[in-house]
């Protein structure tokens, strides 16, 4: 029986890797063409390898849609009796706008109301990880940490707010340098006005807003 197990797992392994092998065949091909019919030259020396490196970029930067929930949480959260506002603050995030596939990049503030348990600290950076690092648009990635934060802790609410800088309108359309985006969820208590102001007071410090 665990033979069988193995041969299975070692199957599925295998699939996994010419999957992947397939995968990168297909986006070298195409950054060839990109380059090609921008006028370059695909084989010349500063850009033979270029393809290649592309495709392993891009397991990187879109490593999010691989990414297990269960394993990336792994049991840290916490029976606790705490029940004020834990502030997680300044998160760097990169992530690739789906519109051009530019970086847009930030900081990911979150806050939640415990009840009844608290998520290990370091699982928070790794949640935003998981949905930044796919094609995204900041709105939706903003309701997606709160949305999966929400089901996982059943807190009595879950406040997020994410700062970006996006280069699709820094360098290309309209060329604003200096304008940040800032959206934000509020679940559970965090709709009370007053708890949505104490949130705001919290992160709306001077450095609060840095991206």
């Amino acid at each position: 029986m665990h033979e069988r197990v193995k041969v299975i797992e070692t199957a599925l392994l295998i699939d996994d890797e010419s999957n992947t092998t397939r995968a990168h065949r297909e986006i070298e091909k195409a950054v060839r063409a990109i380059l090609t019919n921008v006028g370059e030259d695909p084989h010349r020396d500063g850009l033979r390898k270029t393809p290649e490196r592309v495709a392993r970029m891009y397991d990187e930067l879109l490593s999010g849609y691989a990414a297990d929930p269960v394993t990336l949480i792994n049991d840290a959260t916490f029976e606790s009796d705490y029940d004020q506002m834990v502030l997680v603050r300044d998160i760097e995030f990169f992530s690739l706008c789906e519109h051009h596939l530019l970086p847009f990049f930030g900081r990911v503030h979150i806050a939640y109301l415990p009840k009844g348990k608290v998520l290990g600290l370091s699982k928070m950076p790794r949640v935003v990880e998981m949905f930044s690092r796919r094609l995204q648009i900041q709105e939706r990635m903003t309701n997606e940490i709160a949305k999966f934060l929400d089901d996982w802790l059943h807190p009595e609410g879950v406040a997020v707010m994410v700062t970006g800088r996006h280069l699709c309108s820094m360098m290309r359309g309209v060329k604003k340098v200096n304008a940040k985006m800032v959206t934000q969820t509020f679940l559970g208590k965090f709709k009370e006005r007053e708890m949505s102001e104490q949130l705001f007071r919290e992160i709306y410090h001077p450095s609060g807003l840095r991206a």
